[in-house]
This record gives C-alpha cells, structure tokens and sequence, in this order.
C-alpha cells in the first residue's frame, strides 16, 4: 500500500510509513512457527472486488496461499487491467493466485 503512494506522496504518507516502520523495528524478534504435520496439501484462496478504485476503476485482488495448515505466501495488489464485470476481476484473481501455487509447488520439489 505504501508504494502506491511513493510518486506522489504526501505528509500523511509518511506518517503512515513511519508507524509501519516503528513497529517492525519493535517485532524483529517475532516469528512464525510451522508445525510439522501429516498433511502437506498446497491451497489458494483468491478474491477481488470490483472497480474497487473510483480513479483509474481497477479492481483489487487479494491472495493467499497455504501449506497444509500454515500461511505460506499471500499478497494484495490493484489489477493491471481494468475489469468489465465482476466475474473477471474475480477470474484475474484466482489466475494470480494460480501463478502463485505453481511457484510454491516448484520451490518445493527443488
């Protein structure tokens, strides 16, 4: 969300970016933890809204993948293209969550 506003940004920007920062500094320490399971199933889950902003209209699709019962990747992004309905923001979703499983399931059989 941040880099959205990086060319034209504004004192409220900065603000929000140092708030960001301040607690990333205070949670380095933190971690996630993956406990070793039986199940080892790749899943995605995709969603997007539909002309989500009223500037440019482009939807926004949210991601996120899982590895048996863990969070493995998952991203929020404004689409590249505008969507003409909202079964294909919807279908420009899942195809990016698709892209995303194939990476995962590739850096797992390395």
């Amino acid at each position: 969300m941040c880099a959205r506003f990086q060319s034209s940004s504004k004192e409220s920007h900065l603000t929000v970016f140092k708030r960001i920062f301040r607690y990333l500094v205070g949670t380095h320490s933190l971690g996630l933890w993956y406990p070793k399971e039986s199940t080892s199933n790749l899943i995605g889950y995709s969603d997007a809204d539909f002309v989500g902003c009223k500037v440019d209209r482009k939807s926004t699709s949210g991601t996120c993948q899982f590895f048996g019962n863990a969070l493995v990747s998952w991203s929020s992004r404004k689409q590249n293209s505008v969507a003409l309905s909202t079964a294909e923001a919807e279908y420009v979703a899942a195809g990016s969550c698709c892209a995303q499983l194939l990476w995962l399931k590739h850096q797992l059989l390395d």
